[in-house]
């Protein structure tokens, strides 16, 4: 387990020699950057082995950094369940994706730029996953926003995709701004960068040690918003669906495994500061909860494959968020594992439909594809009834879970909103899965075709995979009893396998419910379609327009913080500059130009200025004699 801090170095010094040598490189470095992840990939399991072999528990690996003042700042990882996890995952699904890149990214003309950005970005989530204090946490936090603003902006000659860089790294920074200040916050308070004292000290203090409740909330609140950036959480989501714009294979590694896992992470590796604090966990189950609705509403009225994906994204964050929020801890990133490789797959799988029609996103102008890419069509299939909750796929399962955890941990409220974002997911899922595959072969997908196996691949493992792994909720054995008995919090203890029958069934109608009647909808009723939308046009339209929220934040940014600036400039240039700075040496050019008269250069008129220096000295010391 020691070793496991060697994943993420295959990673960096993969990107260090793509990045140095690019074009030189045999086959322009794209099988260094997926051999680095494939040894990550391969350690991981060596890790797993080692960590079932000693018992699941926490193991802390460290080494001295150096020392800031009277703090002690230790360089080491952190190997848990959690850990462990998220290790498989992130490895897994960066590999299948760069794989899928060999055939995607395929004479891109900056394709050894791309390959070895992806494999920083890959080793910056990994870092901050392995992290055993916050400073490193912090820095690998950073490093994952800059890879998702260079990948995003990978094609810049766009502008489209320049300007959606720029906005998803700068909505991020907002929330990275509480980040750092709750971090400041923390380590000030408790002398220490290190985590596990961090939550030691908020959890169980000494006598006299005792953080106050202002404090803890305060900190927890803030680090929140760190994560609602990151996780595209209401309402700093915006820049989620923008970042469609970047490479597919980026989007599907930034929305299964990294970029908006980081938040959902973050939060449970944090779990005991916001524990801590009723009030943050409060704040965490209502976002999510607003995340989960408005994502799946926004998915169910765009008619663009890769940002209905986005949307719902966006909403199984919420969902993740909304389980953290309820403590379902296991809930939560058990969802986050399902969620990752059924959207991996789909992801990948919208990819595989643009290629063979000429970057075409528009479902409205795609139909009957599965006739042209049948496999492709398959793997969407499979991926969209498992995030639909279709039992016995993965998602089900974990979705039964927040179910379970919502049911026991907050106000009925929150489960009725919670079962109606249920029912918007499947029945979003099965209006992309009908409009785009299924039906009449539509014009556009005539010469549509189905994608090398190199691209083919991954997908079906994916979509493979996202049959299967659900079936980790269940007991295996006499050591297994299901997901809680791996995953769990040290303070709560491992807890086996639960089903509440009522709220099993009530998951499995909604869910087969909704996606039925979104499948009835789309397929035969396009009519009665049609009429809800004319009806409730102004509800349409609030929805369509996305709530005007990129509008309000575009008035701010123009009427606020560009006319700010305005001010801040002219203050800066007439006050600061023409006042302070070129004031200052006006004054000294126009006090040598007055004192410069008296030396003309004559004779006489210094003779003349000696005599009268002379008298004035007389007179001076005859009127005070």
């Amino acid at each position: 387990m020691e070793w496991a801090w060697l994943i993420p170095i295959y990673g960096f010094g993969a990107f260090g020699v793509i990045a140095l040598m690019r074009e030189n490189l045999p086959d322009r470095g794209r099988f260094l950057s997926v051999l680095a992840i494939s040894a990550g990939f391969a350690t991981f399991w060596f890790v797993l082995q080692d960590f079932l072999e000693h018992g699941v528990d926490q193991y802390h690996f460290t080494v001295e950094w150096f020392t800031a003042g009277r703090i002690d700042v230790a360089l080491g990882i952190i190997v848990d369940p959690l850990t462990v996890i998220m290790l498989g995952l992130v490895t897994f699904v960066a590999l299948a994706v760069q794989i899928y890149s060999l055939g995607y990214m395929a004479g891109d003309k900056r394709l050894p730029w791309y390959f070895g950005v992806h494999s920083l970005f890959a080793a910056a989530m990994l870092t901050l996953v392995l992290a055993d204090n916050l400073l490193l946490l912090y820095f690998a936090w950073e490093l994952v926003g800059l890879c998702s603003y260079f990948l995003i902006g990978h094609w810049y000659e766009r502008r489209s995709a320049a300007e959606a860089a720029k906005k998803a790294f700068i909505t991020t920074r907002i929330g990275d701004v509480g980040l750092l200040i709750g971090i400041l916050l923390l380590v000030v308070n408790t002398g220490t960068f290190d985590t596990l004292e961090v939550l030691e000290r908020v959890s169980h203090p000494a006598p006299g040690q005792e953080l106050s409740n202002l404090l803890v909330t305060g900190s927890a609140l803030l680090i929140f918003l760190g994560a609602m950036g990151k996780s595209a959480q209401f309402p700093l989501h915006v820049w989620l669906p923008d970042a469609m714009e970047g490479p597919t294979p980026v989007s599907a590694l930034i929305h299964a495994a990294t970029m908006v896992a980081a938040g959902v992470f973050l939060v449970a590796r944090l779990f005991p500061l916001f524990e801590a604090s009723g009030d943050a966990l409060t704040a965490v189950a209502l976002i999510g909860l607003i995340t989960a609705l408005v994502g799946a509403s926004l998915a169910l009225v765009s008619t663009d494959l890769k940002r209905i994906l986005a949307y719902s994204t966006m909403s199984h964050l919420g969902f993740m968020m909304l389980a953290l929020g309820a403590g379902g801890f296991t809930a939560a990133i058990f969802h986050l594992l399902t969620h990752g490789i059924a959207k991996a797959s789909l992801f990948m799988a919208a990819g595989s439909v643009m290629h063979a029609m000429d970057g075409q996103t528009d479902i409205r102008r795609m139909g009957g594809l599965r006739r042209r890419m049948p496999l492709t069509a398959v793997a969407f299939t499979i991926g969209a009834l498992a995030l639909a909750g279709i039992p016995p796929l993965s998602a089900f399962w974990s979705k039964d879970e927040i179910l379970i955890a919502v049911q026991k941990g907050l106000n009925p409220a929150y489960l009725i909103f919670f079962l109606l974002a249920i029912v918007l997911s499947a029945l979003y899922m099965a209006r992309a899965t009908r409009l785009a595959f299924y039906g009449e072969l539509s014009a556009d997908a005539e010469h549509a075709h189905e994608s090398p196996l190199v691209m083919v691949i991954p997908i079906a493992v994916l979509a493979g995979l996202s049959v299967v792994i659900g079936l980790l909720a269940l007991p295996w054995g006499d050591t297994y009893d299901g997901i809680g008995s791996f995953l769990f919090l040290q303070e709560h203890g491992p807890h086996g396998f639960e089903v509440v029958a009522q709220w099993t069934v009530a998951s499995i109608v909604l869910a087969g419910g909704g996606f039925a009647a979104g499948w009835w909808l789309y397929d035969r009723r396009r009519d009665l379609v049609d009429s809800i939308r004319i009806r409730f046009g102004a509800l349409h339209r609030l929805v369509e327009r996305k709530y005007y929220l990129d509008d309000a934040y575009q008035w701010a940014i123009d009427q606020v913080v560009l006319r700010a600036s305005r001010g801040v400039a002219f203050f800066d240039r007439r006050a600061i500059n023409d006042g302070g700075v070129d004031g200052a040496a006006a004054s000294a050019m126009n006090a040598g130009r007055a004192l410069r008269h008296h030396a003309t250069g004559l004779f006489a008129d210094y003779g003349v200025s000696m005599v009268l220096g002379v008298i004035g000295i007389g007179l001076f010391f005859w009127l005070r004699a």
